[in-house]
């Protein structure tokens, strides 16, 4: 934080004015106290806290954002890095994942699912199982703001020895407001998701990084990493086993909130005219409240997808 003030107070090109400048710099020892707060408390309360963030305070920090936007960035959207998936037109198709077969498994499945990767009048978008809409944005609409719904995959408790006999894991779907932030270093975005399908009737809170590694005419790659915050009754929904889900080697577990992480890569390759393959793969660290549970076989989770897409 101090370096990014000292930059900014000794560059003459940035045309900052006095005004601005004492405006960033309240906004960064903002940043700064409540970034010593998450270090020195639990997550939740740092939530609790960052709840009762003042309006004024508010104010400043998202009028602070649009202006580093303005004096940091072109007036162009990178759309190589606007979505995890690099992409410079809409995109449709299918394509087939592998994932672990229940939360924590060793054993994967393999699943079919629909490639929409698009943008609708700028305001509107899909990419892969998240839809959203964009409700503000800055001038150069590098930094912005909406909401945003995601799917999230259920499992089959049969799937695996270690949770056969408990109750599946349903479908579901996460809602909540988004924010990216794109700068010439990278996409930076944020989502605060709430399950509103009932499924587990939890929350998240997912940090995400993309930044280009490859920007060639045929072939694009995404590096990404995110880390995520999952509260007791998603973790508890997910990988925690009820009274009546116990057995003489799975006794019964209650997951607290804790914080995973994952980093990866997205890709597309052309094929053709406006034909693209794409493929990804990630790899996902549970937090010592999800290993810890009795149904975890392995806290590395991999997660890889291979696609095929026409663009319009």
């Amino acid at each position: 934080m101090a370096q990014l003030s000292r930059n900014i107070r000794h560059s003459p090109q940035s045309g900052v004015s006095h005004t601005n400048h004492n405006l960033l710099l309240l906004c960064l020892t903002h940043i700064g106290q409540y970034l010593r707060r998450l270090r020195e408390r639990s997550l939740g309360r740092f939530l609790l806290s960052l709840s009762m963030f003042t309006k004024n305070s508010l104010i400043i920090l998202i009028s602070t954002l649009t202006f580093i936007s303005s004096v940091y960035a072109n007036d162009k959207i990178d759309r190589d890095t606007e979505t995890a998936i690099p992409r410079t037109k809409n995109l449709y198709g299918i394509g087939v994942a592998i994932l672990p077969k229940t939360s924590g498994s060793d054993e994967f499945r393999t699943i079919a699912l629909p490639i929409i990767n698009g943008n609708f009048g700028d305001r509107f978008y899909i990419n892969a199982l998240q839809a959203g809409v964009w409700l503000m944005n800055s001038d150069d609409q590098r930094l912005r703001f909406g909401v945003a719904s995601q799917a999230r995959f259920g499992w089959d408790a049969d799937e695996s020895k270690l949770t056969r006999g408990m109750n599946d894991r349903d479908f579901t779907f996460d809602f909540g407001p988004t924010v990216r932030w794109q700068t010439d270093y990278g996409t930076f975005n944020a989502q605060w998701g709430f399950d509103v399908g009932g499924a587990s009737n939890g929350q998240t809170v997912e940090l995400q990084y993309i930044k280009s590694l490859i920007r060639g005419n045929e072939f694009k790659l995404n590096g990404i990493a995110s880390t995520t915050w999952n509260n007791s009754k998603f973790n508890d929904y997910y990988f925690g086993v009820g009274t009546n889900e116990t057995s003489p080697s799975r006794p019964a577990y209650s997951a607290g909130s804790g914080i995973e992480y994952r980093v990866g890569v997205n890709g597309s390759y052309t094929v053709a005219k406006d034909s693209y393959l794409l493929f990804g793969t990630f790899v996902t660290r549970l937090s010592d409240e999800q290993a810890d549970s009795p149904i975890v076989e392995t806290r590395m989770q991999p997660f890889a997808y291979l696609g095929y897409s026409i663009a319009y």
